[in-house]
């Protein structure tokens, strides 16, 4: 399926409200103070856009909110990054594919940022893979999109304050649609 800025708003607001994953704020007050955090952090477009949509995987699987405590992973990183390959150049996916990896990455190499994680966002850690191994680290640190991916993750820590006020989602989405590709990417090999 192929989706449109349109459909986003719509599954937001059909699916938005839902809990976000054992935090105190919904799908939709997640993806808006991350957009906004991005947006504060003086971040490129691109990364905003991400921010806002970097947890969309999670609308699109229809994760319920028990799933995190029953030990289950949907994965939204790659089913967000599935859903939105026909809009979004690897600027906007790119971020949101390894913003999970971030994570795990980011506890490997500073002990102290693990303390910093919400109990909800430890547990799905453990579901997640658990800490970066040496060998993943240094993998991942030769990765392009380091530095994007861990401000992504950032902002995705930083989004779960109750009652923030922030832009609108139609905000944020009129600005994802300057983004949008013009063209169908072509199939991977």
């Amino acid at each position: 399926m192929k989706l449109t800025i349109e459909d986003l708003h719509r599954l937001y607001e059909a699916q938005g409200a839902a809990q976000y994953g054992g935090e105190a704020v919904s799908q939709l007050q997640h993806a808006l103070q991350s957009a906004h955090f991005a947006d504060a952090d003086g971040a490129p477009e691109s990364l905003v856009i991400a921010a806002l949509l970097h947890d969309f995987g999670h609308l699109v699987s229809g994760q319920a909110d028990e799933d995190l405590a029953n030990g289950i992973d949907d994965r939204h990183e790659a089913l967000g990054v599935a859903a939105l390959k026909n809009l979004f150049a690897d600027d906007v996916l790119a971020p949101i594919a390894l913003h999970v990896t971030a994570k795990r990455y980011l506890c490997a190499v500073s002990p102290q940022y693990l303390l910093t994680l919400s109990q909800a966002s430890r547990q799905s850690l453990l579901l997640q893979g658990g800490v970066m191994s040496d060998e993943e680290v240094s993998r991942f640190e030769r990765n392009p999109h380091l530095e994007s991916a861990i401000a992504l993750r950032r902002y995705d820590d930083l989004a779960k304050v109750p009652d923030l006020v922030t832009a609108p989602l139609a905000h944020y989405l009129d600005r994802a649609r300057q983004l949008v590709r013009t063209a169908t990417p072509p199939e991977a090999p």
